[in-house]
């Protein structure tokens, strides 16, 4: 009677056990659930502030070797002014020993020596002068390039290029992005990138804006264009008709031009060169009359 009792009272306990254990496998399986959620969530957030990180050291690095090419110029125009400068100062040194050596000197040589000595003196303001302005000017261009990259820093590097040559900032935009073959229509996702550079330039109206067209060697002519001419032609003026009329360019400050294939930027004998000479490219200049200003030599401004 009592092991027939017993049995029973086994049964359940052991049904008992199987359930609370269950229960906290289910638990523990949550809890599991919930830690590997979070180490997911945590891995997603590493890796897209990595990518992020990898961004950010890419343009500072664009960034850097701009500033390195700006400094090496700038070096290079300050050594050739000290030369100058040098070379004066000897020739001065020289014209005084020369003073000092005649016993008996008329009063028009000394006179003309004084001037010849002014003359000098006033090189040497002007040379000094040019220099701060030249360096004034660099540090213009380099802010322009360091706002047009941070403007342009989603776009393709393949499709837009920003670079200072001989002085000026130069903006080479590829033909693929802005016109179909043979076109001189604007594509429509090339407007937002014009756009951007519309934006920088509008924060300096003290510089004046020249767009040239650029095509490869291969002939073109159809009803609506007779050879290159007037294909590079046509595209640098849709890029000044679009500036003007959609991003508020002043008209004064544009000039629009075609130089054909006569300026490339590599051989035209592969695809890939071809592909690189056809490209419209905005310069970024001063006003002629603030350049001639800036070359003035100071007896001239007297005048």
């Amino acid at each position: 009677m009592m092991k027939k009792t017993l049995i029973p009272v086994l049964v359940l306990m052991i049904a008992l056990s199987s359930c609370v254990s269950k229960k906290q496998f289910m638990l523990k399986q949550a809890e599991l659930d919930d830690l590997q959620r979070t180490c997911n969530d945590r891995i997603t957030a590493l890796t897209n502030d990595n990518a992020d990180l990898a961004n950010r050291l890419r343009q500072t690095e664009s960034n850097l070797l701009v500033c390195n090419t700006s400094l090496d110029n700038e070096k290079n125009k300050t050594t050739g002014l000290e030369q100058q400068m040098e070379y004066l100062k000897t020739t001065n040194t020289n014209l005084l020993e020369r003073l000092s050596d005649l016993s008996v000197i008329s009063q028009s040589g000394a006179d003309n020596i004084k001037k010849s000595l002014e003359a000098i003196n006033e090189q040497n303001k002007y040379i000094k002068d040019l220099t701060g302005k030249v360096q004034a000017k660099d540090s213009l261009n380099l802010a322009l390039v360091m706002n047009l990259k941070r403007s342009l820093s989603d776009v393709n590097d393949e499709d837009v290029t920003v670079e200072v040559k001989k002085g000026v900032v130069y903006i080479s935009l590829s033909d693929k992005m802005l016109f179909k073959s043979g076109s001189y229509d604007i594509l429509t996702r090339a407007e937002e990138v014009l756009g951007k550079i519309a934006k920088v330039v509008n924060d300096h109206n003290e510089l004046d804006i020249l767009v040239e067209g650029h095509t490869d060697n291969v002939p073109i002519s159809n009803s609506c264009l007779k050879d290159n001419w007037d294909l590079s032609a046509m595209r640098a003026t849709s890029v000044v008709r679009l500036l003007q009329k959609k991003y508020a360019v002043a008209p004064e400050r544009m000039t629009a031009g075609g130089r054909s294939e006569f300026v490339p930027k590599a051989s035209n004998a592969s695809t890939q060169g071809k592909s690189t000479n056809r490209r419209t490219e905005i310069v970024i200049l001063p006003k002629l009359d603030q350049f001639f200003q800036l070359m003035e030599a100071p007896t001239a401004e007297k005048k």
